[in-house]
């Protein structure tokens, strides 16, 4: 197994199609299913599943390719530093995003923070929570901002900040008759949500908040961006939950905001951390967060 495998099948793995993945790896179809079967030899199991219908990743595979893209993250990052040091700078910190959980606070923290510490190279990445946790917890990131604190117990999960959650809807909708909507009448419309596995600590504190309302919960569809979602409020298909923060930096002209009428209607968004001992430039980021939010 080497690192062309991994490559061809990673492109494969996203475009299910042996001839757009052989395109893109500039090679001919025949190589690439070769390659697979290799891949696929030396592991033992099978990857994909082929039919008349098309390929498709197996349930190993599916592990397989959560794996694979770890590996990639693990190079990228090894790249970058060799290329940080190779610049001058000291050491690296590698920060994981999931959730949407760091717009709008975290320019102004890299930036402070590149300034009082300039030869520490910072990369941030966005991620699903399970990738991040994965990460953190096998050293691909140093630390992570998320809005879950369920992150088990090698990852540590301090409350930094908190965002009022507001309703948006599509100009002139019934509900905007409400300064501030109850609940109860929200759900009678249904929702647009962001994805359950790419946005989920956003889900879990939206439907926990939902809770307390007597009218089960209408999604509508689910989106992959905050900017989707006021997108398709905008255009009718359902209202949205978005945190206050995301609309000062992404508003929309066709979408207006009220106010949720109920006692609790804040995200919290946590800093994650690895259990050991964090290195000096780990620390030192942690702690100007913790004093930044205060």
């Amino acid at each position: 197994m080497n690192i062309r495998h991994l490559k061809c099948f990673l492109v494969l793995a996203e475009e299910l199609n042996f001839t757009r993945a052989a395109e893109r790896l500039h090679i001919e179809p025949s190589p690439l299913s070769r390659t697979i079967k290799e891949l696929e030899s030396e592991l033992g199991v099978l990857l994909f599943k082929r039919d008349r219908r098309g390929t498709c990743l197996t349930y190993p595979g599916t592990v397989f390719l959560t794996e694979v893209k770890r590996v990639f993250v693990t190079l990228d990052n090894a790249r970058q530093s060799v290329q940080a040091a190779a610049s001058g700078y000291r050491s690296t910190l590698r920060i994981a995003l999931s959730d949407g959980a760091a717009v709008p606070h975290l320019a102004a923290i890299l930036a402070h923070f590149r300034a009082d510490l300039p030869d520490i190279v910072i990369r941030a990445t966005e991620v699903p929570l399970f990738e991040q946790l994965l990460g953190l917890r096998n050293e691909v990131f140093d630390v992570g901002l998320s809005r879950s604190k369920d992150v088990g117990d090698s990852i540590i999960a301090k409350p930094i900040w908190r965002d009022s959650l507001v309703a948006t809807l599509p100009a002139r909708h019934p509900l905007l008759a409400y300064q501030k909507i109850p609940l109860n009448e929200l759900l009678h419309y249904p929702l647009v949500m962001s994805h359950p596995e790419l946005h989920a600590g956003y889900n879990q504190q939206v439907r926990h908040i939902l809770r307390s309302a007597d009218t089960e919960l209408s999604v509508a569809e689910h989106v992959t961006s905050m900017d989707m979602l006021l997108t398709l409020v905008a255009a009718g298909y359902g209202l949205g939950l978005v945190p206050l923060s995301h609309l000062e930096i992404s508003n929309h002209p066709q979408v207006v905001v009220r106010s949720l009428d109920i006692e609790c209607s804040a995200l919290t968004t946590y800093l994650l951390t690895p259990a050991t001992k964090p290195s000096p430039q780990l620390a030192a980021f942690i702690e100007y967060v913790l004093e930044t939010v205060k």
